[in-house]
């Protein structure tokens, strides 16, 4: 099996393609008991883009982490940070 891939590289770059100001997002990774977690901030005013509607968008994102994580044996779970 090959390298873990850059999942926190991945979660930043997927919200810097929803966002207006890329220049804003921030993604910080750690570890809490056996689950990484990704704390996504972006500019207060484009939280919504990044939620969707009815947190759709949001939920698609955990959706694919936790695809990501199965496949590794690992758990990932994002916050976003208001």
């Amino acid at each position: 099996m090959g390298e873990a891939p850059d999942i926190k590289g991945w979660v930043e770059a997927i919200a810097k393609d929803l966002v207006d100001r890329p220049g804003a997002v921030q993604v910080t990774e750690f570890q809490e008991d056996d689950v990484t977690v990704l704390e996504l901030t972006v500019d207060p005013e484009e939280l919504g883009r990044v939620i969707g509607r009815q947190g759709r968008t949001a939920q698609a994102l955990r959706a694919l982490l936790e695809a990501a994580g199965a496949r590794q044996g690992r758990y990932y779970e994002l916050e976003i940070v208001e």
